[in-house]
């Protein structure tokens, strides 16, 4: 998986070697523009290609999230520049949809091909296009796409090569036409761009190891927020398979309120709150939009609860690997975990001081209070767990872990504003639902948490009791658990989510944020050296940009499964933060 990711926090784009491989328009949800990576006939296709290219070199200007492809062959070479507009303007982030494509000489006459054929409705679109006299019309989808160009419009049109001699501008536009002039707007957009997201990483913080990664890691976290809502999604694409022939094609476009809990800690850490402030926003809508008190594990990033899924099978699939998913089952089930993690992720908004006057401060401790009634009447609801199990039920040892740890949340927020009851209350569940774990999930023979209440097997979930502080990291049961999960989940050093059958059968691909929790787990019971070496190995796995994806093969180290993956990410920013040396 050699993409490269682009975005704006409004949409965003796969590319690789040129070619835009998905691109949903327009928003992160919406059906395809492009997406030859599902299907190399109905996907459409824009593609900038060399015609006797003999190497193609991918990178990111540094400290963005602008893409640059340089093209090399015997007529010469080019670099091409890929981003999706972002900077302040009139005091507003300006995120238009809008892909802009910038080619440039860079020695000899390179002879380079250029192809635009969008696709509509998930390829089931009829599109229809002409040309003006500096732009290629297409119609068709639920909205005019222009692509504004001065490369010559005969050859864009069909497809044939031509000589680049001079610097060549493509913008392609959703909904309005570009206005303004062309070479004028696409250098000062990139421009505009770039010091953008240089500007947000000079305010990010970082460790004193490890900066590169944690860099790239929290640009691709940052794109995966969808600003106008404040939702943040799982992963960019859809049903690209966990592994080969294994029919585990989800579609991960949606916000998961238990990922966007470990992507807002990831966010604190790196010193950056606004997300923090934008998903509370989101989170006071689908609560008071859908009343009561039960809450999806997933919403669509308008809040929409209804998420159906559906199979698509006009198409063929990421190589063939059938079926193409959009929506997701999965907003059907009972996954109790979310209330604690909902809890973990905005009461930071009470204990932190820096936030008071934000705007939905003050109806926060009513929403932590309606959460930790559910906590207290679900406490030993069976549920279909964080790994969202579609046939079975347990009482989960995550999901108590959840619990645990967000009651004791509110009892600290309790504290804080001086509410004896609500303390007291809080902590009487916060108990319970340890007990549960000491009494009923507890190995004392094998000294290990297991998966579920009275259950034998192991799940890699349950390496986060030492992110939440279940033990202190010298406790013999902290170093035992650790032990032991990797003795039965490691293989060829990666880590499995679980080793029994599910729904689908074995799992042969390992989760790529289970390594990265194994790498915190270590450093947290006093295994650094181990840790670090871990760390080391898992970090070149990336996949030539400092990408990751949601699985990793076993033994081929290919990646796999939906990309980029926020778990993933959130991972290593974790990991790095935990192993690195202090700036003192």
């Amino acid at each position: 998986m050699r993409y490269g990711i682009i975005g704006n926090c409004a949409n965003s784009a796969l590319v690789q070697d040129g070619s835009v491989e998905w691109m949903c328009w327009p928003r992160l949800d919406s059906s395809f523009v492009f997406g030859p990576m599902l299907d190399g006939k109905r996907g459409g296709a824009y593609r900038v290609e060399m015609v006797d290219a003999e190497s193609v070199e991918q990178e990111y200007i540094e400290n963005t999230n602008v893409l640059r492809t340089v093209f090399r062959g015997p007529s010469g070479a080019f670099e091409l520049l890929d981003f999706a507009p972002r900077f302040r303007l009139h005091d507003r982030s300006f995120k238009p949809t809008m892909l802009v494509r910038i080619l440039r000489p860079l020695e000899g006459e390179p002879l380079c091909r250029i192809t635009c054929q969008p696709a509509g409705d998930y390829g089931r679109a009829e599109v229809r296009s002409w040309a003006g006299s500096n732009h290629i019309q297409f119609v068709g989808l639920d909205a005019p796409l222009r692509l504004t160009t001065n490369a010559p419009l005969t050859y864009v049109a069909e497809g044939r090569p031509f000589v680049l001699t001079a610097a060549r501008h493509l913008v392609l536009t959703w909904g309005e036409p570009l206005e303004t002039g062309l070479e004028q707007t696409a250098e000062s957009f990139l421009e505009r761009t770039v010091a953008y997201w240089r500007r947000w990483v000079k305010h990010t913080r970082v460790p004193r190891d490890y900066q590169a990664e944690v860099i790239r890691s929290a640009l691709v976290l940052k794109l995966h927020q969808f600003e106008d809502t404040g939702a943040i999604i799982a992963s960019t694409t859809t049903s690209l398979p966990e592994y080969p022939g294994s029919g585990r094609n989800w579609d991960y476009r949606f916000c998961w309120l238990r990922d966007t809990y470990f992507s807002l800690q990831a966010f604190e850490r790196l010193g950056h709150f606004d997300e923090m402030e934008g998903f509370l926003h989101y989170l006071r809508t689908i609560v008071d939009q859908h009343g009561g008190d039960r809450l999806q594990p997933l919403y669509a990033i308008n809040g929409e609860a209804d998420v159906r899924e559906e199979i698509l099978e006009h198409l063929d699939g990421f190589r063939g690997e059938k079926p193409v998913r959009i929506g997701n089952q999965a907003h059907e089930h009972v996954q109790n975990d979310v209330y604690g993690e909902v809890i973990l992720s905005i009461s930071r908004l009470l204990l932190d001081t820096r936030f008071v006057g934000v705007e939905g401060r003050d109806g926060v401790v009513q929403l932590l209070v309606r959460m930790l009634d559910q906590i207290e009447n679900r406490l030993d609801e069976p549920d279909a767990g964080l790994w969202e199990l579609r046939n079975t039920t347990h009482v989960h040892s995550f999901t108590l872990l959840t619990h645990w740890a967000g009651a004791r949340r509110v009892a600290e927020v309790a504290e804080v504003i001086g509410d004896t009851a609500l303390r007291e209350r809080a902590s009487r569940i916060a108990n319970a639902a340890r007990n549960l774990l000491d009494s009923r999930c507890w190995d004392d023979q094998r000294g290990v948490l297991t998966q579920a209440m009275d259950a034998e097997n192991l799940d890699a979930s349950m390496l986060l009791a030492l992110h939440f502080g279940f033990w202190a990291s010298d406790d013999p049961r902290a170093a035992s658990h650790v032990r032991a999960i990797q003795d039965q989940l490691q293989v060829d050093r990666l880590v499995k989510r679980y080793d029994v059958e599910d729904d689908f059968g074995k799992q042969e691909a390992t989760f790529t944020v289970c390594s990265f929790w194994l790498v915190e787990a270590l450093a947290i019971v006093g295994r650094k050296d181990e840790a670090r070496a871990l760390f080391d190995f898992l970090l070149s796995h990336h996949n030539g940009l400092g990408l990751f994806s949601e699985d990793i093969m076993p033994g081929t180290g290919e990646l796999t499964g939906n990309f980029p993956q926020t778990y993933s990410h959130v991972g290593l920013i974790n990991a790095a933060f935990r192993l690195s040396r202090s700036w003192d």
